[in-house]
């Protein structure tokens, strides 16, 4: 259907361009929300959450849980906000909700060699970049149980504005990355042969309710781009507009108590630095449904 994403709806794309610029986030704060009990929303908190996910596809929060290693927090929080449907994969835990911290790694020696699990800093990305069609992950929850001694700082960038800049620098840029098969993550093998197939796919594309979801990785390794001329130059683009210092990257760390919802926009993270007894863990909750819609009777 056209749309604002129709590279031949051009009119659809300047009005919905203009309003998303007029409304984008430029400090971090603009995205925050007090809460008190993410368990327990209050209809304000509930309501301020979603409408910064309306505006921005993100919100930061803080609360009154700090200490607190209940991953009932990521999960009724989420639940709270037309968040169910978990993305389980073999490095979650069994309830669906990963435990990021090096301790896990150290735990579960299959993560040690996962990025994530790690305390190296992570380059920019949506999650589950990797995953088929039907596992899309749309909607991620961060919640932050402890911060590390030092660094581990989050970017985070709507994927919606990284689209407007690339496709005002050149439409092409937008159509190449909107191919089936811009991006393909290889196959993964382990003892047993091939563990996952290769899964190739678009960055960008639009869901069934007409809704922008961007499917990408920074890596330079287990990662190959479709070798034509529009495809490389528009991952160049990408490669350089994220890297430029652009005013609606939204720079912070999340502390004890706070945590991020969205709809998978793009983010990374510095390397950090433990020591006990600041071992930084973090839970992520990643689910295949985007953020509800607000206000809700649109």
């Amino acid at each position: 259907m056209p749309g604002p994403f129709d590279p031949a709806d051009l009119a659809a794309y300047h009005r919905w361009r203009e309003r998303k610029l007029d409304s984008a986030p430029r400090r971090i704060e603009d995205i925050l929300v007090a809460l008190d009990d993410p368990r327990a929303l209050a209809a304000a908190e509930r309501a301020a959450l979603l409408q910064r996910c309306a505006t921005a596809n993100m919100a930061i929060y803080t609360s009154n849980t700090v200490g607190a290693e209940d991953k009932e927090i990521p999960r009724r929080l989420g639940a709270q906000l037309g968040l169910h449907r978990l993305d389980s994969h073999w490095l979650t835990d069994s309830d669906a909700i990963s435990p990021i911290s090096v301790r896990g790694a150290e735990e579960r020696g299959e993560r040690r060699e996962f990025i994530p699990y790690t305390d190296k800093p992570i380059k920019w990305h949506t999650d589950g970049y990797y995953n088929v069609p039907q596992n899309t992950v749309r909607g991620l929850l961060l919640h932050c149980v402890q911060s590390a001694e030092s660094g581990g700082e989050n970017q985070l960038l709507d994927h919606e504005i990284a689209y407007i800049l690339l496709r005002d620098e050149n439409p092409d840029h937008v159509r190449a990355l909107s191919r089936d098969d811009a991006m393909t993550i290889p196959p993964r093998s382990d003892e047993n042969g091939v563990a996952r197939a290769a899964q190739a796919g678009p960055v960008f594309s639009v869901d069934g309710a007409g809704f922008l979801h961007m499917r990408y990785t920074a890596r330079s390794i287990s990662i190959e781009w479709r070798g034509d001329a529009a495809t490389q130059a528009a991952v160049a683009a990408l490669s350089r507009l994220l890297a430029a210092p652009l005013p609606w990257k939204l720079h912070g760390r999340l502390e004890p108590g706070m945590g991020l919802v969205c709809n998978n926009v793009l983010h990374d993270r510095s390397g950090f630095a433990d020591a006990p007894p600041r071992r930084r863990l973090l839970y992520r909750a990643r689910y295949h449904e985007r953020v509800a819609v607000w206000p809700e009777s649109a």
